[in-house]
């Protein structure tokens, strides 16, 4: 082969391999949430907030959200704004579904009835916000809905620690949401890498 024939080939297959190549790769946010004054950092919702410009597609598949031994699974819960909401019934016994409101909006109240063991009933979230979730026959029941404005959020494990995949390149603003603290917000730049960001969540 001769050296032209050879170069070109060379550049035709950088070329094709540079098309291939993904643009702008997605990196991800990992990091620690500690707490002041509450009892645990555990259950805690970390979502890059609404991005100016930039509407997402609510997913295809529904989030289950099971009413199983007399509780709330899980606890805690994060979904992209309008996404559908499947409730599950799994004990033997009738269960109720409500929320007095989402993200402070009374006039976004929900009664989605009783129903028995095995039976589900679907909602579309299309509020960002929290809601409570209670059962009104177990008054002892609860748990919380976060619907966040983008697909980007985690929940804590039990020492705090999250982790947010597949985060484009860009610089966020990252918030919390949980049951007793306060809303903290701090900026984060993502790159091709994973960022870290370390948040502390105030009484």
């Amino acid at each position: 082969m001769s050296p032209f024939k050879s170069t070109v080939k060379t550049v035709g297959a950088l070329s094709f391999a540079l098309l291939l190549a993904p643009v702008g790769r997605a990196g991800g946010i990992k990091g620690k949430v500690s707490v002041q004054g509450i009892k645990s950092p555990e259950n805690i919702a970390v979502y890059v907030d609404a991005i100016p410009g930039k509407k997402f597609d609510p997913p295809g598949d529904h989030v289950v959200v099971d009413q199983r031994k007399m509780n709330f699974v899980p606890r805690v819960t994060v979904v992209l704004q309008g996404t559908t909401v499947d409730f599950l019934n799994s004990d033997s016994v009738g269960h109720n579904v409500y929320w007095p409101s989402v993200g402070g909006n009374k006039k976004l109240a929900h009664n989605l009835g009783t129903w028995p063991k095995g039976e589900k009933k679907s909602f579309q979230f299309t509020d960002p916000g929290a809601a409570s979730l209670l059962c009104n026959v177990h008054p002892e029941m609860s748990a919380f809905l976060v619907v966040a404005p983008t697909p980007y959020f985690a929940v804590t494990d039990a020492d705090g620690s999250f982790e947010i995949k597949d985060v484009p390149p860009g610089t966020y603003t990252l918030k919390t949401w949980s049951e007793d603290g306060k809303v903290t917000t701090q900026s984060v730049t993502v790159a091709s890498a994973t960022a870290n960001a370390d948040l502390i969540v105030k009484k």
